[in-house]
């Protein structure tokens, strides 16, 4: 929670006049009574028309005044909660892009956008009425208390009864009301997740015609977030009837008690009035106050799961740079757990000279993306060691490594832009005839004679691109940078084999010669590696040119065979 209020520090000019103004109100309001009890007194009891008069010009002004400062208290509190969340949704967006992917792939997108939208709501809604509400409620209450204090003694007890019962209230509701909205926010998370997959793959949920059952499964999760909601609300909704009914009896028991002191002369009918007047100030308090605490407990619930990611400071090892190796690269003994207990890849173990290019090949699962997410640091070894150009790679940064490697993926992530934008994203100081030129290398200068240039619309997702379209504006991408290293994970399976071979040509004859890793399930995508690494369930089965592998390794030759003439054909 520290974490989450610091960010209200910088505001600290708005967070102190808000409620400085809104207590100035509650000055004048409490003021109101006594001025109320002396035109009763003085001015209609006492027949003295000027007491009239000036009591109504002077509570004319006080409301003007008080307007005043109540829009002032409004304005002071709203610039510091929209300036909050501002800064801290930044914070939070920074701190989820820069965490580790064994950090967020634990929190999972949709609870991460719930982070940034609906907690940071809440959090900022919270903190607008806590600034109005901070003084001015409890200090017109407290006054009330003593304003009745000094007109009877004794009446006065009614007030501190009144307050005293409301205040266990309060207690007993907060107690039970936080924790259920932060469980129901974590199961709006699961609706997030719920609809996300469905909307994202809405085509798949169609293809296959499971609207009804994914329907049915949307509707138990809304369900559940609803049934929590709907408990915490009826809880909630307590306070207002509590509230009214607690102060309409202190009310009742106040008349009775005045009306009786006012019958042996020790009340005047004005204080009567004036101390039901500050009854009903509190009654109005008190129900703020009581939709304070409501509001201020989904914000409480909400600020614990911003806390919870901010104060995350897991982040990538770094360690001295001590030569470990001779080999431009070397994999030695690498293992990597994902953290779920399961390892992705065991025991691999391989070298490689600067410029070779690497293939790597295997089944479904087999562990082919693990091993080259390793490069640019996206995952770290579990066990074993990973060096790079004779250093272990994690005496880099991730910044410095990501500088070193360009990587293109099967499944791209394209953005809302132009095509220029796409591939600046490489290499953000690119010029034009870089960016052609990668574009060249990638096979896509059909792309910008379609579209109409390297300023041409991108929507959101590439959904105006096809699958090849999307996989080549991406190779563009990581081409552009002319990077030491370059991955091709998966990168062509959308495309045909002539501009696959195309593709292989044009990277095999750059003149800047990067150390390539080409990650496929065809063997003629790596059938030119200087070495294929031939992977199954996550170990290796086979190291070796194509020719070798045929040889020596069973699974290599059964996906050989599999894709050509020699088996079943694909």
């Amino acid at each position: 929670m520290k974490r989450v209020l610091g960010y209200i520090k910088k505001y600290g000019k708005e967070a102190f006049f808000a409620p400085v103004f809104k207590l100035l109100e509650a000055i004048l309001e409490l003021l109101i009574p006594l001025i109320v009890a002396n035109i009763i007194d003085e001015g209609i009891n006492g027949k003295v028309v000027g007491s009239v008069y000036r009591g109504v010009i002077i509570m004319v002004v006080f409301a003007a005044v008080g307007l005043a400062f109540s829009v002032l208290g409004q304005y002071f509190s709203a610039k510091a909660a929209t300036g909050f969340a501002r800064d801290l949704r930044g914070a939070l967006y920074k701190k989820l892009l820069n965490s580790p992917l064994r950090v967020t792939d634990g929190i999972g997108v949709s609870a991460m956008i719930t982070r940034t939208t609906s907690d940071v709501n809440q959090a900022q809604t919270g903190v607008n009425l806590f600034l109005r509400l901070l003084l001015r409620s409890p200090f017109v209450v407290v006054g009330a208390v003593i304003a009745a204090v000094l007109i009877n003694a004794e009446i006065s007890l009614v007030f501190v009864g009144v307050v005293v019962c409301l205040s266990v209230v309060v207690f007993i509701i907060m107690k039970i009301t936080v924790p259920k909205y932060g469980e129901a926010q974590g199961k709006l998370d699961e609706v997030a997740l719920a609809a996300r997959e469905n909307l994202t793959g809405v085509r798949v949920v169609r293809a296959f015609g499971v609207e009804e059952d994914e329907k049915k499964s949307f509707a138990q999760k809304t369900g559940a977030y609803e049934k929590i909601q709907n408990f915490a609300g009826k809880i909630s909704s307590l306070l207002n009837p509590l509230t009214f009914a607690t102060v309409n009896i202190g009310i009742i028991v106040l008349i009775y008690l005045g009306g009786i002191k006012v019958e042996v002369g020790i009340l005047s009918q004005g204080a009567v009035v004036a101390l039901y007047d500050y009854m009903s100030q509190i009654l109005v308090e008190l129900v703020k106050f009581a939709n304070l605490i409501v509001t201020v407990s989904r914000a409480v619930a909400s600020a614990k799961r911003i806390d919870k990611v901010l104060s995350n400071d897991e982040k990538e090892e770094i360690y001295e740079k001590i030569k470990i190796s001779d080999e431009y690269m070397e994999f030695k003994g690498v293992a990597v757990n994902y953290g779920n207990g399961v390892r992705a890849v065991s025991d691999i173990t391989f070298s490689v000279k600067k410029g070779q290019t690497i293939g790597i090949i295997g089944g479904t699962g087999s562990g082919k993306s693990t091993i080259v997410n390793l490069l640019p640091r996206l995952y770290d070894t579990s066990e074993g060691f990973l060096a790079v150009e004779g250093y272990d790679i994690k005496s880099y940064t991730p910044e410095e490594m990501r500088e070193k490697v360009g990587i293109a993926l099967q499944r791209p992530a394209v953005f809302e832009g132009t095509i220029r934008s796409n591939v600046l994203l490489g290499k953000q100081d690119a010029s034009d005839e870089e960016i052609l030129q990668a574009v060249d290398l990638a096979q896509a200068t059909d792309i910008l004679k379609a579209k109409g240039g390297l300023d041409a619309k991108i929507e959101q997702g590439g959904r105006n691109l096809s699958g090849g379209q999307r996989q080549r504006l991406a190779l563009a991408r990581a081409l552009v940078k002319k990077p030491e290293i370059l991955v091709l994970d998966d990168s062509s399976s959308a495309l045909d084999y002539a501009t696959d071979l195309n593709l292989r040509r044009a990277i095999a004859g750059l003149s800047y010669r990067p150390t390539v890793f080409i990650v496929s399930q065809r063997t003629a995508s790596v059938k030119g590696a200087d070495e294929i690494i031939v992977l199954d369930e996550g170990k290796t089965v086979g190291k070796g040119t194509h020719e070798y592998l045929m040889k020596t390794c069973e699974t290599y030759r059964e996906i050989e065979f599999s894709q050509t003439d020699g088996g079943l054909a694909l």
